[in-house]
């Protein structure tokens, strides 16, 4: 069982300081579990969370959302876990009982719930997580808690739209506008399925990763993005995912496809950064296809799970750095300003 108090990264105003405190420790709902944290990466949306971005935060607060680790409280109701299971879990915490959840739509519940958002999150020694027996995953003993933590936001959330959403094929161009960790999460999984990748980015570091991962070319976010996708893959992507969430992002997705193209927007567009203009008349002249992908669900984790143990997919290289709780405060202010992922391991 947990201590009475423990070490967790707050802040108590929006864009305020960012500091380590001792809070008290959680208990589980009765359909809950509580997670001692082994790892926690600290993700662009945990950035928007202490921006003030996101509508269910309510200060103070503790973000974090991308998480594994080993449970120690089971509430009484939950029938599936017990003390000492290795567990991660998808940052859309679903009831369990809507009409979307019957339909096996868990990453678009009607009443979900996300740790680091809607209640107290994950960079903390311990965090709770509602409807146990629908959320949880079981993490294999030979995946380590910093490579599990990565799937449960940018990773799996890469997969489903890359694998689920866009449905990539052998052979297809796809462009990822936004080297961050979904957006190098996307190149991996991309050239995993056989596609031919363009990547996207300003950073040269993070476009020098891209390659690394498989990414055929290389794209300066700085300059005319569409001409440049167009002229690289020979009439534009047949996919293209914005994996950062900025209105020029968006745009010059859409613009980058050819002829029934899929643009899969990821990234999350915060209204204070202005609207996305969508070119409309482009999208009806060419028949493409807006979609969205928000998150994958935990029952959908087996088949990423069995890649990743097939030596298919290799999430772990995504993860450049490991920290420190006492690092995050810093981490959490600077990032996406290095490539890849970071992850906070000793708490």
């Amino acid at each position: 069982m947990q201590a009475d108090g423990v070490r967790a990264l707050l802040f108590e105003s929006f864009a305020g300081p960012l500091a380590v405190r001792d809070v008290p420790a959680p208990d589980p709902a009765p359909d809950g579990v509580v997670v001692q944290v082994g790892a926690s990466g600290i993700c662009r949306s945990d950035w928007h969370a202490w921006q003030g971005h996101d509508p269910d935060v309510v200060l103070p607060h503790v973000p974090g959302h991308e998480l594994a680790g080993t449970l120690s409280a089971v509430g009484a109701g939950v029938r599936t876990w017990r003390v000492g299971d290795r567990v991660t879990v998808p940052f859309v915490n679903a009831c369990g009982r809507c009409a979307q959840c019957a339909a096996g739509e868990h990453q678009v519940c009607a009443r979900q719930t996300q740790p680091g958002f809607t209640h107290w999150g994950s960079l903390a020694e311990f965090v709770a997580l509602d409807a146990a027996d629908v959320n949880l995953v079981a993490v294999p003993e030979d995946l380590d808690l910093a490579t599990a933590a990565a799937l449960g936001c940018r990773y799996a959330t890469a997969f489903r739209a890359v694998a689920q959403v866009a449905r990539v094929r052998a052979g297809e161009w796809v462009a990822v506008h936004g080297c961050g960790g979904v957006g190098l999460s996307a190149v991996q999984i991309a050239v995993a399925a056989g596609a031919r990748v363009v990547a996207v980015d300003v950073s040269p570091a993070a476009l020098d990763l891209a390659r690394e991962l498989g990414a055929e070319h290389a794209v300066d976010g700085a300059g005319d993005v569409p001409a440049a996708v167009l002229e690289l893959t020979s009439g534009g992507a047949h996919v293209s995912l914005d994996a950062l969430g900025a209105p020029s992002t968006c745009a010059n997705s859409v613009r980058s496809l050819r002829p029934r193209g899929r643009h899969v927007q990821v990234g999350l567009l915060p209204p204070e950064q202005g609207r996305a203009e969508v070119p409309m008349e482009r999208i009806i002249a060419l028949e493409l296809q807006v979609l969205g992908s928000h998150g994958m669900a935990a029952h959908a984790y087996p088949e990423l799970l069995g890649l990743i143990a097939a030596g298919r997919l290799d999430p772990g290289r995504l993860v450049t750095r490991q920290l420190s709780l006492d690092d995050a405060p810093a981490a959490l202010a600077d990032v996406g300003r290095r490539p890849g992922i970071a992850v906070v391991t000793s708490f």
